[in-house]
């Protein structure tokens, strides 16, 4: 769909009734920038206060977990979120983008690689690994995007950065064909993959990285995301289902309790250690310590926590986010007032 048209349907039509601050996961669309989802959002939820957390590009489709009013200051956390992918590598064929979206700059043919090779160059890929990122990807070098140097007629190069691929599963690969850059069409291999990994990790540049450990290049053709964190694409709806709710009720969304208990430990805190909170005070790591406690908190975490935790009151409210702090937990954000 053209932007200009996906701009109109976000500013057109009568204004929604506000949505509820809470979490929409949406199954994004092909062609579509993850600013465009935000945009439609912020029409279908009556608000600007949208956002969402990891970017994909157009291209790719699938699981981006966007934010709606307080939500959105949960977004920096779930950025941060190991990924899951559905994807479709073509081997023997290079472009300049590392996808399909870019021009093909070299095509060798993978005629001559086998599945047992192809498997070996996976695993090769899975594990703690340094991964240079895409040169067109949105990383900033001096202050601008290393996409937009590029488009310009710059070289870049990026540093390598540490990066985990947990799972990196073959499902599939089958003969297939494609045109090289002098339009002579050469055998290639499309490779169906599966990829879990952590935040920051470029698929298409394992795509890239797999083709060239097998010394015939390679680029994605597909990309679907199906998980980030533990928001999965069982749980999203495409941009179609969310326009056909009734334009006089607020858009449905995860509330805000529940998508953080989705992310993070919990410790259940009292009205007195709510109101703490709400005034920016910390309270004890482990519920029923210190005096103020009141041994009302039962089911909390029963060890000292390391991470980030929601605090959230018997009332199933979202408090704030804490963070440990010596024997106590800090709030670093806070959701209910004092």
């Amino acid at each position: 769909m053209p932007a200009d048209q996906r701009g109109r349907q976000a500013r057109g039509g009568p204004r929604r009734p506000t949505a509820a601050d809470g979490i929409v996961v949406v199954d994004k669309p092909a062609g579509w920038t993850s600013h465009d989802v935000v945009a439609r959002l912020r029409g279908l939820a009556g608000t600007r206060k949208v956002g969402h957390a990891g970017t994909l590009d157009p291209m790719a489709t699938g699981v981006l977990v966007v934010g709606v009013g307080r939500a959105t200051r949960l977004l920096t956390y779930l950025v941060g979120a190991d990924k899951e992918y559905a994807a479709t590598i073509r081997l023997g064929a290079a472009t300049v983008t590392d996808d399909a979206e870019g021009e093909v700059v070299a095509a060798v043919g993978a005629a001559g690689v086998t599945p047992a090779q192809v498997e070996a160059g996976v695993r090769a890929l899975t594990g703690a690994i340094t991964q240079v990122p895409s040169a067109v990807s949105a990383i900033k070098v001096d202050g601008q995007r290393a996409y937009a140097r590029v488009r310009a007629g710059e070289q870049v190069e990026l540093a390598g950065r540490p990066v985990t691929v947990s799972r990196f599963d073959v499902l599939d690969v089958r003969a297939a064909s494609s045109p090289g850059p002098d339009g002579t069409v050469v055998a290639v291999l499309d490779v169906d993959v599966v990829v879990e990994c952590s935040s920051g990790t470029y698929v298409r540049a394992l795509a890239r990285d797999l083709g060239d450990g097998l010394e015939v290049g390679g680029h994605l053709t597909a990309l679907r995301r199906t998980r980030v964190g533990r928001f999965a694409l069982a749980g999203a709806r495409t941009l179609d289902e969310l326009s056909a709710e009734p334009d006089d009720v607020p858009l449905p969304v995860l509330a805000l309790a529940d998508a953080a208990r989705a992310t993070f430990p919990v410790r259940d805190v009292t009205p007195d250690e709510a109101h703490a909170l709400g005034q920016g005070r910390r309270i004890p790591a482990l519920a029923g310590a210190g005096d103020d406690a009141g041994g009302e908190g039962a089911g909390a975490a029963s060890h000292t926590p390391t991470g980030t935790v929601a605090a959230i009151d018997p009332d199933g409210v979202l408090v704030a986010l804490l963070e440990p702090a010596g024997e106590n937990l800090r709030p670093v954000v806070v959701f209910a007032p004092a």
